[in-house]
């Protein structure tokens, strides 16, 4: 595989490792309330605090996303988004927010787009790192080499119900830092951090030095603090969506900020 230099993913892990700080994750749909409304929305999460941001594409089959998100990709598709333009509007929004960047997308858009074409345009517009969500590591040679061409992070999900073989490719074909689900099942809010989290990050760290995050169901400080306990970063998804759907309208970007600041400070009651 080509080698990546240095990205702004590994850059910023670099810094929370010498800081003895854990990073905070924060997903986005991109499209969601609105592509206009996307610019602010991606700074309001970095002021709040994102360490990365992860841009989701909406897609008409989000087979691994709950209903807070794929009400949210419903929205952005009825209005008009597409993948195309997501990465038309990129360096537009990107004067606004500096923090690494991941597409987060299935792979069909990206296979529609043309492999080639999408890793040159991403990267030209200033993505990251690129996670396809329903891309095994078994089929993935060539998708890993055209991105890693293109200096993109290649970021892979690993499981609790994935055996250690499978793990093993998947922190093979990552770069940048491996996505661990707490759960399984899809994308939401829950109760509490699962119990699966701890043994699935004991297991994956004896395969690789590359960061863990761990994401699916985390949305207070309190679980935030807890995942990030274990791993080197905790995710965060659809509690910023569902605070996006309730109080954008009304409030704006700033809820959102707000919202962030919450979970990555820990004080307070929740903002929105």
């Amino acid at each position: 595989m080509p080698t990546l230099s240095t990205s702004r993913i590994q850059e910023k892990f670099r810094q929370l490792h010498e800081s003895e700080a854990k990073g905070l994750v924060i997903y986005v749909t991109a499209g969601d309330p609105s592509l206009e409304a996307t610019g602010s929305l991606l700074e309001a999460v970095q002021n709040g605090g994102a360490d990365i941001i992860e841009l989701g594409i909406p897609f008409s089959d989000p087979l691994a996303d709950g209903p807070v998100i794929q009400r949210a990709s419903e929205r952005a598709l009825a209005g008009g988004t597409t993948l195309r333009k997501v990465l038309r509007m990129l360096p537009e929004w990107r004067k606004r927010a500096h923090a690494p960047l991941v597409l987060f997308s299935y792979y069909n858009p990206i296979l529609q787009y043309g492999l080639e074409n999408f890793a040159r345009d991403a990267s030209e517009a200033g993505a990251d790192g690129v996670l396809a969500v329903d891309l095994s590591p078994e089929e993935s040679v060539s998708y890993v080499e055209t991105l890693r061409k293109w200096n993109l992070d290649t970021i892979f999900l690993g499981a609790p119900t994935s055996t250690d073989e499978r793990l093993q490719r998947v922190a093979n074909a990552s770069t940048g830092f491996l996505y661990l689900i707490a759960r399984a099942g899809v994308t939401g809010e829950r109760d509490k951090v699962s119990d699966s989290t701890r043994p699935l990050i004991e297991r994956v760290r004896k395969m690789t030095r590359l960061p863990l995050a761990v994401g699916f169901g985390i949305s207070t400080p309190e679980q935030v603090r807890s995942v990030q306990e274990l791993a080197d970063a905790a995710v965060v998804g659809s509690a910023i969506v569902r605070s996006v759907e309730e109080h954008f309208s009304t409030e704006g970007a700033a809820a959102i900020e707000r919202y962030v600041r919450w979970l990555k400070e820990g004080t307070g009651s929740s903002p929105a």
